[in-house]
């Protein structure tokens, strides 16, 4: 009798997985150091025979880190079977890019389950400024880059997002450009704290992110370290 209630426990919880939409499966909401491989040699191959990399359009404006998305169009069937089952393309809930074209270019992904909540928030701003003609700007962090007043726009607290890094929450902030950036400063002070690393005057130290990490920081930007070697936003960099 005991075996038999185990056993229809791990079928019901067999058959609840397979059922499950495929952005909410596990296995599609972790990035694989064998398919980011596999992308990775794909597109150095296909740069190979082609001269080019596999990559979407974009132009001058196009943040960092959206640059180089991977066209996978360009590499299935040829390069690729079809697409790794964790990008978005395939059900996942990555967007495969690639960093380093330059030199050597290296697969990373654009973790998309944090653009849900921007969305919203975009939507409470453009609704608030539709009726009041102004975005309700609290105060500014830093040139052309604000906090916006939550309470104004019907939250109960600041808006914020999970970290694709650590085990935290990460700030929303507001550009003069009205777009809605992720403020990393939590996530890179604790990256600098746990990785050697040599940063120069100006560098931008989102770096430290993308080398330790499948994972870049999108929807940001650029921070260099302060006088006191804290991380400090530096948007007229971008």
């Amino acid at each position: 009798m005991k075996w038999t209630i185990v056993s229809i426990l791990m079928i019901s919880m067999f058959l609840a997985g397979c059922m499950l939409p495929d952005e909410q499966r596990s296995e599609n909401q972790l990035a694989y150091p064998d398919q980011l491989q596999a992308v990775e040699q794909a597109a150095k191959q296909f740069q190979q025979d082609t001269g080019v990399l596999p990559i979407r359009n974009f132009d001058e404006t196009t943040p960092l880190y959206q640059r180089y998305v991977v066209d996978f169009n360009q590499l299935v069937p040829r390069y690729l079977q079809q697409p790794p089952g964790t990008a978005f393309e395939n059900g996942g809930v990555f967007q495969y890019v690639l960093v380093n074209v330059e030199e050597e270019p290296e697969a990373k992904v654009i973790d998309l389950r944090s653009q849900r909540e921007i969305q919203q928030f975009q939507q409470r701003i453009n609704e608030y400024m539709r009726k009041h003609t102004y975005a309700p700007v609290l105060e500014m962090v830093d040139v052309g880059l604000f906090k916006l007043d939550h309470e104004a726009l019907n939250y109960s607290e600041a808006p914020h997002v999970r970290s694709p890094y650590y085990d935290t929450y990460l700030p929303l902030l507001y550009t003069n450009d009205g777009e809605i950036v992720i403020d990393y400063r939590i996530d890179l002070n604790m990256a600098l704290n746990e990785f050697e690393h040599d940063f120069k005057e100006n560098e931008d130290i989102r770096s430290i992110l993308v080398d330790n990490f499948p994972i870049v920081p999108v929807r940001s930007v650029p921070y260099t370290l302060d006088e006191n070697g804290e991380p400090a936003y530096n948007i007229r960099q971008e």
